[in-house]
């Protein structure tokens, strides 16, 4: 009824007007009412040329490295996992070849993502998305399940064909080959995946046998229907609607990043052309749309860039071609910068300027972390220590008038074999050191026994004369070392206790 009404409103703003009334049944229609266009399928050519060489060949190395390197194996000594990269939730540890990191190193994740981060707007800065187009998991899986398409259903007019044949028995049974392919390398996908937080081959033997932990199938299982559903069906909706990158790169680009661009200066005016006509006053384009095919996000380069360009080069290639087939010039469609066609048009030569203001503080920052995470990890020690005072209460009287406070020190080695660290205390003097489980070595210091690989936790009592404190509060120095090593940890902290 509200519906009905406001309807009644505009007919009758329009009639006031002069301008002849819209009929309801035309306004409430499905062709008025209509707000999103349906998802035109896409069936991108294939081409042969320099991008497409070298997207199979990134496509082969990623996909090697994915599917490969939770089975390379690394000796770390015993009782340590020998998995070359290894997310050891158990354990807390995460290994990468000779690098491991506790939970307490949790800044060299940090260091890494600020890297990988960084490079990626250096890039961006440099050549637009080429991370999309080569290196994204979307576009390397979309390729994969596109190769099987090819493979089985046919080449992009085949494929065409296929779709708007009626379902018979060989169209069944080339689209059940076709996405039975996919499911296969979906699960191999999402079981390569959670091998990285297991041992691998003792996982694999799990999974065959239906022993595995239900966690292990679950995660699987759902990294398998999402690459299905992303690389098989969603493709390029994922790159235009769901990822977020295409809305943010153009912070980092400017008007001399190198893009894929159409040369309007010498591809306009475009046209058909027949063999033998001449080439004056006309353009190098000559509107085959061969770009357009090729292009698997079914992108026309010629107008310009656009938000679901993933700057892949395939339309490059694709117009490379038809350039020497026709005699023409290559490179109509190339890397190249809007501000090159704007000087080539007023006739002066183009620049390309790939050092500039952004490209150097990018630079300067990966450096910078670069040099930041070699240091730590070259100066990197075997052990560590934390120290945290007791809250309640923050000191206790004795009988004897000595004053004493309470700590938590948690000790780390991660060394391959036990050994006791020593403890000891400065900043206070004639303070004696004891504890549960603790060796007093009698000489103002305690012995912690750890195990290889271990994190141990012990409550230290600091005992100290009253006379000895100058006030309520007195700053001392924990400094945890391994016996017959010359190095040292040292933790600040605080003695409390009554006011003088």
């Amino acid at each position: 009824m509200a519906e009905v009404l406001d309807t009644q409103k505009h007919t009758d703003a329009y009639a006031s007007h002069g301008i002849e009334a819209i009929a309801v049944d035309a306004v409430n229609s499905d062709a008025h009412r209509s707000l999103f266009k349906a998802r035109e399928k896409i069936h991108p050519k294939r081409v042969n040329g320099t991008f497409r060489r070298v997207k199979w060949a990134v496509m082969a190395l990623t996909l090697s490295v994915y599917y490969i390197t939770p089975w390379l194996r690394w000796d770390r000594g015993l009782n340590a996992p020998n998995q070359a990269v290894l997310i050891d939730f158990p354990a807390r540890r995460f290994y990468f070849f000779f690098i491991e990191i506790w939970p307490q190193e949790v800044y060299y994740i940090t260091g890494l993502l600020i890297l990988a981060a960084v490079s990626l707007f250096l890039w961006t800065a440099l050549a637009g998305r080429v991370w999309c187009g080569y290196m994204c998991p979307q576009t390397v899986w979309t390729d994969l399940f596109l190769v099987v398409e090819r493979a089985v259903e046919g080449q992009r007019n085949e494929r065409i064909k296929l779709d708007r044949a009626p379902w018979g028995f060989g169209k069944l049974r080339k689209r059940v080959l076709k996405h039975a392919i996919w499911l296969v390398i979906a699960l191999a996908t999402g079981g390569a995946w959670i091998f990285y937080f297991a041992d691998a081959p003792t996982l694999a033997k799990q999974l065959l046998a239906f022993d595995a932990p239900a966690a292990a199938y679950i995660c699987a299982g759902i990294l398998a229907f999402m690459t299905y559903m992303l690389g098989g069906f969603a493709r390029e909706q994922v790159c235009t609607y769901m990822c977020p990158w295409p809305r943010i790169q153009s912070a980092m680009m400017d008007e001399h990043s190198l893009l894929i661009t159409y040369r309007l200066d010498r591809g306009e005016p475009r046209g058909a052309h027949k063999k033998g006509e001449p080439w004056e006053g006309r353009g190098d384009c000559i509107d085959c749309k061969q770009c357009v095919a090729a292009c698997p996000m079914g992108v026309d380069i010629r107008e310009g860039l656009q938000l679901p360009c993933i700057q892949c080069g395939l339309c490059i290639d694709a117009c490379d071609d038809i350039m020497t087939k026709i005699d023409r010039p290559r490179g109509l469609i190339a890397y190249d910068t809007d501000l090159n066609i704007a000087r080539r048009q007023r006739g002066e030569t183009p620049q390309f300027r790939l050092v500039r203001a952004r490209t150097i503080a990018y630079g300067a920052v990966l450096v910078l972390v670069g040099a930041v995470m070699a240091f730590a990890l070259l100066t990197r020690r075997d052990f560590d220590m934390s120290v945290l005072h007791d809250r309640d209460p923050l000191y206790v009287k004795l009988s004897d008038g000595n004053i004493r406070n309470a700590f938590t020190v948690k000790v780390v080695n991660k060394a391959r074999t036990g050994r006791a660290e020593t403890v000891r205390l400065e900043g206070l003097s004639g303070a004696t050191l004891s504890g549960i489980g603790l060796i007093d070595a009698g000489d103002g210091t305690v012995h912690i026994p750890v195990d290889a690989d271990t994190l141990q936790a012990a409550r230290i009592l600091v005992t100290v004369p009253r006379a000895s404190l100058a006030g309520e509060r007195t700053p001392i120095k924990f400094v945890d070392s391994v016996p017959d090593e010359d190095k040292s940890v040292t933790v600040d902290s605080a003695f409390f206790g009554p006011a003088p």
